[in-house]
């Protein structure tokens, strides 16, 4: 089946991807992602002699999903294979590249949902007390580092949208912050007080000390030890290492902090749909398993409180 002419596959890749960032506006991490997985798949068909990408049939993609499964493969990662590939061959229908979409009938096992990893309100103050006591001694580094964390459980915001945040981004005024969240959407999210202090004061003491030490101007809202803006990894690192010494089990990365907060919004009684909307999901449904987590706890309370249990 070899032939070179139509599109190749590998090229349709490439231009798949290039569509989802110019045109789409998916982050640079979720492109990578698609690409990834597309590029599996092209290198997959063409182990069995497809270079086209009108050549992708039903039966390739049920094979190769097949084969991940095989591997042992997650099935939320053979799920996100799935999306990937009814992603590209949507898109080449509707382009003309192909003039059937291959990926129409193709299923892929519901990824298996583990409740997120949540933290209690002690384990929580107990982290921002520890933070605010290093801040106490007027480290730059320090302060910066509360108003992150605080930042961060107070909206439930993705770590790259903190990252992202310029100085016009925040309005301490109102309490609000302005993000560009998944798909270039933009929402406006409520902070609380503590959160607002720790800003001041990394804004006051901190942030211009972080900035004299580099050479270029800055919009960011936090900034790394050279004065540029504030990397995900290094928040990454900074979770990380505070969750370390908190007992329990699951992800030890800043999506911790957006579970926890979602979760205590819905335990303190918000409304599904302001959690929702203030996370920035784009179904209902995502944000739902918040609920669960809260069924979880107050079992998990009941059985060890109630005499009866």
């Amino acid at each position: 089946m070899r032939d070179h002419g139509g599109v190749q596959l590998e090229r349709a890749v490439a231009d798949f991807a290039g569509y989802l960032s110019a045109e789409r506006g998916f982050s640079a991490h979720t492109v990578r992602s698609y690409r990834s997985d597309l590029s599996q798949l092209a290198e997959f068909a063409r182990a069995r002699d497809i270079d086209r990408a009108e050549d992708l049939s039903l039966d390739l993609l049920r094979d190769w999903l097949w084969h991940g499964s095989q591997a042992g493969l997650a099935k939320s990662t053979l799920a996100r294979r799935s999306a990937a590939s009814r992603s590209l061959t949507s898109w080449l229908a509707r382009t003309g590249a192909v003039t059937v979409d291959a990926a129409v009938r193709l299923k892929a096992p519901k990824p298996d949902r583990h409740l997120p990893r949540v933290l209690t309100r002690a384990q929580i103050d107990g982290i921002l007390s520890g933070l605010a006591a290093r801040a106490a001694t007027g480290d730059a580094d320090a302060l910066r580092d509360l108003a992150v964390i605080e930042l961060l459980y107070a909206s439930a915001l993705r770590v790259s949208e903190v990252t992202s945040l310029d100085l016009e981004s925040v309005d301490l005024g109102r309490l609000t912050v302005r993000v560009v969240g998944k798909g270039s959407k933009e929402r406006v999210v409520p902070f609380g007080v503590p959160a607002k202090e720790a800003v001041v004061r990394y804004l006051k003491l901190a942030r211009p000390r972080l900035v004299e030490e580099s050479r270029e101007t800055t919009r960011a809202m936090f900034v790394g030890p050279r004065g540029g803006r504030l990397g995900t990894r290094s928040v990454y690192g900074l979770v990380s290492a505070l969750l370390e010494a908190v007992p329990g089990s699951g992800p030890a990365g800043p999506h911790t902090l957006r579970h926890t907060a979602a979760t205590h919004l819905l335990d303190g009684g918000a409304d599904l749909r302001a959690v929702q909307e203030m996370l920035g999901h784009a179904s209902l449904g995502t944000t739902q398993i918040y609920t669960h987590v809260s069924t979880e706890r107050l079992k998990e309370s009941y059985r060890a409180a109630h005499p009866r249990a």
